[in-house]
């Protein structure tokens, strides 16, 4: 077997899966109402809403995370002995940069890749961002010529105590040809085992383009769509750690209730908010990617209580609340309750 069909064997494993119900071995391919995502990178926050403030919202603002603990499977990783892993460089935003990375995503799948490149016609590239061909202008061109040169900007750096270090990017180079109207995009074999984690997701574009410019809404969407089946409750200041935003707390909780809010009213999402102790949770109850109605809706029981076992959840420690401990109602929970219970008896 050739290098280039090694290569090329190891990209399209990028896109498999395995079914763990009989074994078969599925591919997951993009097509325009989804792409495959690697949980690590929708669980990182590397794409984030923009920033409003003036003060903070700067073309060239430089954001910088630790990704150790997200990333330590990587084979790099455990043949080279790194031990720290870190991702730097321009702030990536939903609107704009989170599409050209759906349609990076979708040429490496949809396109021949050699020698870790792919080469495509800009019109063809513009369609698999999700956004319509008839737009093509060139003050389109502009925003995806930008957005290309902030994603290329963003390094992942590799190292360990002995000084050892492997920089890299997280798309190696990208190139806009004016005389050929092409896009071509060059990755590093050495980190495409990012889109081979046991977990992936079929990230469903539909819930994106309803959230058009809420930013906010889109960034928690594509965090609770990588969380696995009956996710445990969520703490009010991991969704903020989620959306990386520089505002006051309680400005930044205000903003995460409207996009919970927001994604509840396209259909996707049915939750409950509690608080414990001083510490919010929201409670995950159901998860509709087409935004579906579910066959049953959620609802209560006549005696219902909410007993939360939060003890595993890194957030707990923040509780001054007892575990097992009783959770009470808020005003806006026991007034749900009501509007339940009147409906059953009409």
């Amino acid at each position: 077997m050739t290098d280039k069909e090694r290569e090329n064997d190891l990209i399209e494993a990028a896109f498999a899966e395995t079914d763990r119900r009989t074994g078969q071995v599925v591919n997951l391919t993009p097509n325009n109402n989804n792409t495959v995502q690697p949980v690590a990178l929708m669980r990182l926050g590397l794409f984030v809403p923009t920033l409003k403030s003036t003060s903070h919202r700067k073309n060239n603002a430089i954001s910088s995370m630790d990704v150790t603990s997200e990333l330590k499977q990587l084979s790099i990783v455990k043949s080279e002995g790194y031990e720290n892993i870190k991702i730097t460089g321009a702030r990536l935003d939903m609107d704009n940069d989170f599409k050209t990375w759906v349609g990076i995503i979708h040429a490496f799948a949809k396109h021949k890749v050699l020698d870790s490149k792919v080469t495509l016609p800009f019109v063809d590239f513009v369609k698999l961002c999700g956004i319509p061909s008839a737009r093509s202008s060139q003050k389109l061109r502009d925003r995806l010529e930008a957005s290309l040169a902030r994603i290329a900007t963003n390094t992942l750096q590799f190292s360990n105590k002995e000084g050892e270090l492997y920089v890299t990017h997280l798309v190696q180079s990208a190139k806009y040809s004016v005389k050929n109207d092409t896009v071509e995009i060059q990755a590093d074999p050495k980190i495409f085992e990012l889109y081979q984690f046991d977990k992936k997701v079929l990230l469903q574009l539909r819930a994106i383009n309803e959230l058009a410019r809420k930013e906010s809404a889109q960034a928690l969407y594509t965090y609770i769509e990588s969380l696995p089946s009956d996710p445990a409750p969520i703490s009010m200041s991991r969704l903020r750690a989620r959306l990386n935003l520089t505002s006051r707390p309680i400005t930044q909780n205000a903003t995460v209730r409207r996009a919970m809010e927001q994604l509840k009213n396209i259909g996707y999402l049915e939750y409950s908010e509690v608080t414990r102790g001083k510490v919010v949770y929201f409670i995950i109850h159901n998860r509709n990617p087409k935004l579906k109605p579910a066959s049953l809706p959620f609802s209560l029981a006549d005696d219902m209580e909410l007993d939360l076992v939060l003890d595993d959840i890194d957030d707990a420690s923040d509780s001054t609340t007892q575990p097992g401990e009783m959770v009470m109602l808020s005003k806006a929970e026991l007034k749900l309750l009501e509007k339940i219970r009147k409906a059953r008896g009409k």
